[in-house]
């Protein structure tokens, strides 16, 4: 992918890994820091120019189109921002070859910049691998949620894996993926496996801030829980995720009264409160295990991110002082 120039014309001629974007998404991501009126700017008064000639914003970029783009001053800060993603990003690499990286992503930071956050695992992903003409987000997991992350490495993985995710939802037809996490609730779950379907509704609240919640309104989400271990106070289970709703795993627990500990939208908040002094600074939510079929070769591929050590210390502390009746904890 191009650098854009800040001094002078920059020409970019379009691989295939680039090839089917829109002009202006292209853009937006060569031109980090630039306002996106500014960009919607030049190319509508043509200072943009797709083969020597003007092109609309809605634009498909094909395999060997060249791009004139002027000269633009790219924010400081943005840089600066970025080049900090690189030191405080923990990225240790589960599997990579050409087509496909994954990554097992630390709870605390975000998979991507925005909405209040200023750099993610993508951002400092390319920072840390200038040569990479192609890194994109397969699927996404919450800030506070660690474990399992999938990157396209070219856009024809991408564009599989983002059709694998879509397949009758996660683990359905046999082409999409098993998606499991380990999670700690508070409470005692008895049952050994148990279906939810419980659809699922995205609100706002009058801050602007995004919520979920159980509602005949939403789309249809489907979790399957199954216990790993039980104490007095707590329960450890396994999600396994048919479909792929936003804060699915999080708001089915908190809905059927069991909030996943450290859950600081759905959770309990007295528990939450307490829990730092015990040795839990965090969500106990972690993509452990993810198995499905490689974009490119279609050969299976079964990948595991083990749980934190945090949160295996914070099993430790529960088992230490509470009875443990029920399976084995991992």
């Amino acid at each position: 992918m191009a650098e854009v120039s800040k001094n002078s014309v920059t020409q970019a001629i379009i691989t295939e890994d680039e090839q089917g974007q829109r002009l202006d998404n292209y853009l937006l991501k060569i031109c980090k820091g630039v306002p996106k009126s500014h960009v919607y700017s030049i190319v509508r008064s043509g200072q943009i120019r797709v083969n020597s000639k003007r092109a609309e914003v809605s634009y498909r970029l094909q395999i060997g189109d060249v791009l004139r783009i002027p000269p633009i001053r790219i924010a400081q800060k943005v840089e600066e921002v970025v080049a900090g993603a690189e030191f405080k990003a923990d990225l240790p690499t589960l599997y990579e070859d050409e087509a496909l990286l994954v990554v097992d992503k630390p709870s605390g930071i975000a998979v991507h910049g925005g909405s209040g956050v200023s750099f993610g695992v993508i951002e400092a992903l390319r920072r840390q691998r200038p040569q990479a003409r192609f890194l994109e987000l397969a699927h996404r997991l919450d800030r506070e949620t660690s474990g399992i992350l999938l990157v396209g490495k070219k856009r024809s993985a991408l564009v599989a894996l983002h059709d694998m995710f879509r397949e009758g939802g996660l683990g359905g037809t046999g082409r999409g993926a098993d998606k499991r996490y380990l999670v700690l609730v508070k409470g005692r779950w008895m049952d050994q496996v148990r279906n939810v379907k419980l659809p699922l509704l995205k609100y706002l609240l009058e801050s602007g801030e995004r919520r979920v919640r159980v509602s005949e309104e939403g789309k249809t989400a489907h979790t399957i829980f199954r216990l790993v271990a039980r104490w007095e106070h707590f329960s450890l289970l396994e999600a396994e995720l048919k479909t792929g709703r936003t804060h699915q795993i999080r708001v089915h627990l908190a809905h059927l009264g069991f909030p996943i500990a450290g859950d600081e939208k759905y959770g309990d908040f007295a528990l939450n409160k307490a829990l730092p002094r015990e040795g839990l600074k965090r969500m106990f939510l972690h993509a452990w295990k993810m198995c499905f079929a490689h974009p490119i070769s279609g050969e299976p591929l079964a990948l595991e991110a083990k749980l934190p050590e945090a949160l295996q210390r914070f099993l430790q502390q529960i088992s230490a002082r509470e009875k443990q009746d029920y399976g084995e904890k991992i």
